[in-house]
Protein backbone atom coordinates (compact mmCIF):
# COMPACT_ATOMS: atom_id res chain seq x y z
CA UNK A 1 0.00 0.00 0.00
CA UNK A 2 2.76 2.42 0.98
CA UNK A 3 5.23 2.15 -1.85
CA UNK A 4 8.85 3.16 -1.62
CA UNK A 5 11.50 3.70 -4.25
CA UNK A 6 13.67 0.58 -4.40
CA UNK A 7 16.59 2.31 -2.66
CA UNK A 8 14.48 3.94 0.11
CA UNK A 9 14.41 2.24 3.49
CA UNK A 10 11.71 2.31 6.12
CA UNK A 11 8.09 1.51 6.76
CA UNK A 12 5.93 -0.44 4.37
CA UNK A 13 2.17 -0.82 4.73
CA UNK A 14 0.60 -4.01 3.42
CA UNK A 15 -3.11 -4.82 3.18
CA UNK A 16 -4.56 -8.16 4.20
CA UNK A 17 -7.31 -8.90 1.73
CA UNK A 18 -9.06 -7.08 -1.08
CA UNK A 19 -11.43 -5.07 1.15
CA UNK A 20 -8.56 -3.65 3.22
CA UNK A 21 -6.60 -2.93 0.05
CA UNK A 22 -9.51 -0.92 -1.37
CA UNK A 23 -10.06 0.98 1.89
CA UNK A 24 -6.38 1.83 2.25
CA UNK A 25 -6.09 2.83 -1.43
CA UNK A 26 -8.94 5.29 -0.90
CA UNK A 27 -7.30 6.65 2.27
CA UNK A 28 -4.03 7.25 0.38
CA UNK A 29 -5.85 8.80 -2.61
CA UNK A 30 -7.77 11.14 -0.30
CA UNK A 31 -4.54 12.06 1.51
CA UNK A 32 -5.76 10.76 4.86
CA UNK A 33 -2.47 8.92 5.45
CA UNK A 34 0.22 11.13 6.96
CA UNK A 35 3.76 10.17 5.83
CA UNK A 36 7.07 11.47 7.14
CA UNK A 37 10.56 10.75 5.89
CA UNK A 38 14.06 11.68 6.95
CA UNK A 39 16.92 12.33 4.55
CA UNK A 40 20.49 13.53 4.55
CA UNK A 41 21.04 16.17 1.87
CA UNK A 42 24.08 17.90 0.48
CA UNK A 43 24.80 21.40 1.77
CA UNK A 44 23.20 23.58 4.43
CA UNK A 45 19.44 23.69 4.10
CA UNK A 46 17.88 26.39 6.26
CA UNK A 47 14.40 27.77 6.73
CA UNK A 48 13.61 31.26 5.54
CA UNK A 49 12.15 33.81 7.94
CA UNK A 50 8.65 33.34 6.49
CA UNK A 51 8.47 29.54 6.96
CA UNK A 52 5.14 28.69 8.58
CA UNK A 53 5.31 26.85 11.92
CA UNK A 54 8.91 25.74 11.36
CA UNK A 55 8.19 24.11 7.99
CA UNK A 56 8.89 25.25 4.43
CA UNK A 57 7.32 23.95 1.23
CA UNK A 58 8.57 23.00 -2.20
CA UNK A 59 5.84 23.48 -4.80
CA UNK A 60 7.16 22.36 -8.19
CA UNK A 61 5.21 20.44 -10.88
CA UNK A 62 6.65 17.04 -11.81
CA UNK A 63 6.39 14.71 -14.76
CA UNK A 64 8.02 11.40 -15.66
CA UNK A 65 10.97 12.02 -17.97
CA UNK A 66 9.98 9.31 -20.49
CA UNK A 67 13.18 9.36 -22.58
CA UNK A 68 15.20 9.00 -19.35
CA UNK A 69 13.02 6.63 -17.32
CA UNK A 70 12.88 6.01 -14.41
CA UNK A 71 13.79 9.65 -13.85
CA UNK A 72 11.23 12.40 -13.26
CA UNK A 73 11.75 16.12 -13.74
CA UNK A 74 10.29 19.52 -12.94
CA UNK A 75 8.15 20.80 -15.82
CA UNK A 76 6.23 24.05 -15.36
CA UNK A 77 4.31 23.62 -18.64
CA UNK A 78 2.91 20.07 -18.34
CA UNK A 79 4.00 18.78 -14.91
CA UNK A 80 1.45 17.64 -12.32
CA UNK A 81 1.14 19.66 -9.11
CA UNK A 82 3.59 18.36 -6.52
CA UNK A 83 4.16 19.65 -2.99
CA UNK A 84 6.63 18.65 -0.28
CA UNK A 85 6.92 20.09 3.24
CA UNK A 86 10.37 20.09 4.83
CA UNK A 87 12.27 21.26 7.90
CA UNK A 88 15.88 20.92 8.94
CA UNK A 89 16.68 18.65 11.89
CA UNK A 90 20.41 19.27 12.12
CA UNK A 91 23.53 20.15 10.18
CA UNK A 92 26.95 18.50 10.02
CA UNK A 93 29.36 21.30 9.09
CA UNK A 94 32.28 18.86 8.68
CA UNK A 95 30.55 16.89 5.92
CA UNK A 96 28.31 19.80 4.79
CA UNK A 97 25.15 17.74 5.06
CA UNK A 98 21.77 18.56 6.56
CA UNK A 99 19.32 16.07 8.10
CA UNK A 100 15.78 17.01 7.07
CA UNK A 101 12.26 15.87 7.86
CA UNK A 102 10.09 15.55 4.76
CA UNK A 103 6.33 15.28 4.33
CA UNK A 104 5.04 14.64 0.82
CA UNK A 105 1.68 16.35 0.40
CA UNK A 106 1.24 14.80 -3.04
CA UNK A 107 2.69 11.45 -4.07
CA UNK A 108 4.46 11.74 -7.40
CA UNK A 109 7.14 9.35 -8.59
CA UNK A 110 10.52 10.30 -7.05
CA UNK A 111 8.91 13.46 -5.65
CA UNK A 112 11.16 13.94 -2.62
CA UNK A 113 14.31 13.20 -4.60
CA UNK A 114 13.46 15.53 -7.50
CA UNK A 115 12.22 18.36 -5.26
CA UNK A 116 15.40 18.36 -3.18
CA UNK A 117 17.61 18.19 -6.26
CA UNK A 118 15.64 21.06 -7.82
CA UNK A 119 16.36 23.36 -4.87
CA UNK A 120 20.06 22.51 -4.97
CA UNK A 121 20.22 19.97 -2.12
CA UNK A 122 20.16 16.44 -3.58
CA UNK A 123 19.88 13.51 -1.20
CA UNK A 124 23.18 11.91 -0.24
CA UNK A 125 23.70 8.65 -2.12
CA UNK A 126 21.13 9.44 -4.84
CA UNK A 127 22.60 7.93 -8.00
CA UNK A 128 19.75 9.28 -10.20
CA UNK A 129 19.54 12.90 -9.03
CA UNK A 130 22.67 13.65 -7.06
CA UNK A 131 26.40 13.90 -7.62
CA UNK A 132 28.64 10.87 -7.10
CA UNK A 133 29.43 11.12 -3.39
CA UNK A 134 30.67 7.68 -2.36
CA UNK A 135 27.68 6.98 -0.10
CA UNK A 136 26.84 3.31 0.28
CA UNK A 137 23.10 3.90 -0.18
CA UNK A 138 20.35 6.45 -0.71
CA UNK A 139 19.97 8.33 2.57
CA UNK A 140 16.16 8.47 2.48
CA UNK A 141 14.02 6.67 5.07
CA UNK A 142 10.24 6.38 5.54
CA UNK A 143 10.15 6.94 9.30
CA UNK A 144 6.48 7.52 10.19
CA UNK A 145 2.96 6.69 9.04
CA UNK A 146 -0.26 7.82 10.70
CA UNK A 147 -3.67 6.60 9.54
CA UNK A 148 -7.05 5.47 10.72
CA UNK A 149 -7.40 1.69 10.63
CA UNK A 150 -10.13 0.93 8.07
CA UNK A 151 -11.76 -1.84 10.14
CA UNK A 152 -11.46 -0.59 13.73
CA UNK A 153 -11.38 3.19 13.32
CA UNK A 154 -8.37 3.34 15.66
CA UNK A 155 -5.56 5.75 14.84
CA UNK A 156 -2.39 3.87 13.94
CA UNK A 157 0.94 5.63 14.43
CA UNK A 158 3.84 3.63 13.09
CA UNK A 159 7.49 4.65 13.32
CA UNK A 160 10.93 3.44 12.32
CA UNK A 161 14.06 5.45 13.23
CA UNK A 162 16.39 6.35 10.38
CA UNK A 163 19.42 4.00 10.30
CA UNK A 164 21.77 6.82 9.29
Amino acid sequence: MHRLDQATSGLLLLARGAAMQRALSIAFAERRVHKRYQALVHGRLELSAHAAHGWAEIDLPLIVDWPNRPRSRVDHAIGKPSRTRWRPLGHDSTLERTRVALEPITGRSHQLRVHLQAIGHPIVGDSLYGPPDGAARLMLHACALRLVHPATGDTLELSSPAPF
